[in-house]
């Protein structure tokens, strides 16, 4: 029945793909007013979550590119209608909301080698707007994403679906496989008639797939939750990118055009990459503060994401979020003020009397209550610390119920402060573009890289080079330093 059922979806979907695609293609499309209006409010809170936007030079390069492909889709005034925006995020991401707003974290632009990628990238999420896939996607949110298996079923809350991650996220949602064909061909249609070579979306994609692979390893783990965003909302496959050449060979543009590399780079240069340390850092395990001055480490085989708000930490046994709020000096009260946030105003969260401790040399205190979920009960513990006289911090977890925080026991007692000399040492790392000199080689160039673990690796991927590639003089490369604290 479950085989029957899926073959059906899928000769239905190929229906409506052709269908779209022949509208996307030919017929004009003006955004809805409500799209617009609904987008346009969104936005402040999308660039709040992921950590401001890029107003500068880079910003403005990135949306000129953004609306020299979308000029070429079936949207009605596509250069006015859409809104690009460069994201201060260290997530590798890039998405479109209806009503015409499309967003790309630096992280993913660091990923890119030339102009082209970019355009493809921009050119994609163009697609998803022109063929409105918005209305059909599949609601698949930052939750199932991170696979929080506990999180989603419980009460409803709205704020307590956010405890593995920043609200705006949600609006990320899945695309179907067919969506992200459809896209992908827009997108190389609308490459080639901006003139930039099409099979920049093909080299994207495979660029995206090796940096994933990498990134993989870099954790430790190979699944899901240590794929990035862009991946997961946009799954990558090798049909993917055979479907991409394809698709470019057809426009008779293949391997002519725009590449622009050098323009690229130049716009890259100094970006920042991985975490900003005014949020703070992920450094392996460890969540380090520098300006807050306080750190602590996940459980082993957990993973973190970082916001500006609040740090996701997730793994097999449950989820939690790293936070802070109102703080009037006084622990219980604190306490119950997140979980009067937590309900919503919609649930009544009852928990039991908060008890006290010291951790590291800070009071604290911390209780759990029990939550009947559509999947059962589970256990959500707030466990406080009061940093100093108008500062607190927390974690809240959950975990199955009769675990309460037992999962998360050791990053509890991790939280401490971190000293005047550690919170100097930690500096961002940044895009550096360096010309190749006689003599360079990948091996020497991959020691100046900014991490301790897989420096030959990261060097070839940000590149996209192979392990054995021969470096020539004059040749522009980018590497990952430290930067300046600002």
């Amino acid at each position: 029945m479950r085989i029957l059922t899926l073959l059906a979806t899928t000769v239905s979907m190929g229906v409506m793909a052709s269908s779209t695609m022949a509208e996307a293609q030919t017929k004009q499309r003006s955004l809805s007013a409500g799209e617009v209006r609904q987008a346009r409010e969104a936005h402040p809170q999308i660039v709040q979550e992921f950590g401001g936007a890029e107003t500068g030079n880079r910003g403005a390069y990135v949306t000129a590119v953004g609306r020299r492909v979308a000029v070429h889709s079936n949207i009605a005034n596509a250069g006015s209608a859409t809104t690009v925006t460069t994201l201060n995020s260290p997530v590798m991401n890039a998405f479109a909301i209806p009503g015409g707003y499309i967003y790309i974290t630096r992280q993913l632009m660091g990923v890119m080698n030339d102009e082209a990628e970019l355009a493809s990238v921009l050119g994609h999420e163009v697609g998803h707007v022109a063929a409105n896939h918005s209305k059909s996607r599949s609601r698949t949110g930052l939750l199932s994403q991170l696979g929080a298996v506990l999180v989603g079923v419980v009460t409803g809350s709205g704020q307590l679906a956010q405890v593995v991650g920043q609200g705006a996220q949600l609006l990320t949602l899945k695309f179907s496989r067919d969506q992200e064909f459809q896209s992908d061909a827009l997108g190389v249609r609308y490459l080639a008639a901006a003139g930039y070579d099409p099979t920049a979306t093909a080299s994207m994609l495979q660029q995206l797939g090796v940096a994933t692979t990498l990134e993989g390893r870099v954790a430790g783990r190979n699944d899901e939750r240590t794929t990035p965003s862009w991946a997961r909302t946009h799954p990558l496959s090798a049909d993917r990118v055979k479907r991409a050449l394809a698709a470019a060979q057809k426009t008779g543009k293949a391997g002519r055009g725009l590449r622009n590399r050098d323009q690229f780079l130049a716009a890259l240069d100094g970006v920042m990459v991985d975490d900003d340390p005014k949020q703070g850092i992920i450094d392996g395990s460890q969540f380090i503060h520098p300006d807050l001055r306080l750190k602590f480490t996940a459980p082993t085989g957990y993973t973190m994401q970082n916001g500006t708000s609040a740090v996701a930490i997730q793994g097999q046994a449950g989820q939690a979020q790293f936070s802070t709020g109102a703080f009037n000096g006084n622990l219980d009260s604190y306490i119950s003020d997140v979980y009067r946030k937590l309900g919503n105003g919609q649930t009544q969260i009852q928990a039991r009397q908060p008890q006290s401790t010291t951790i590291n040399g800070k009071r604290a205190a911390y209780t759990v209550a029990q939550i009947q979920s559509q999947s059962g009960p589970v256990d959500v513990g707030v466990f406080a610390y009061q940093w100093d006289s108008t500062h607190a911090y927390h974690f809240m977890t959950i975990t199955r119920a009769g675990s309460e925080f037992g999962p998360f026991s050791s990053m509890i007692q991790s939280l401490a402060p971190v000293s005047a000399s550690e919170a100097a040492a930690i500096r961002p790392r940044m895009m550096d573009i360096v010309t190749v000199r006689a003599g360079d080689t990948i091996q020497s160039l991959s020691s100046r890289m900014a991490y301790r673990d897989y420096r030959v690796e990261r060097f070839t991927t940000l590149n996209g080079l192979a392990a054995n590639s021969t470096l020539k003089p004059g040749q522009k490369v980018k590497l990952v330093v430290y930067g300046a604290r600002s």
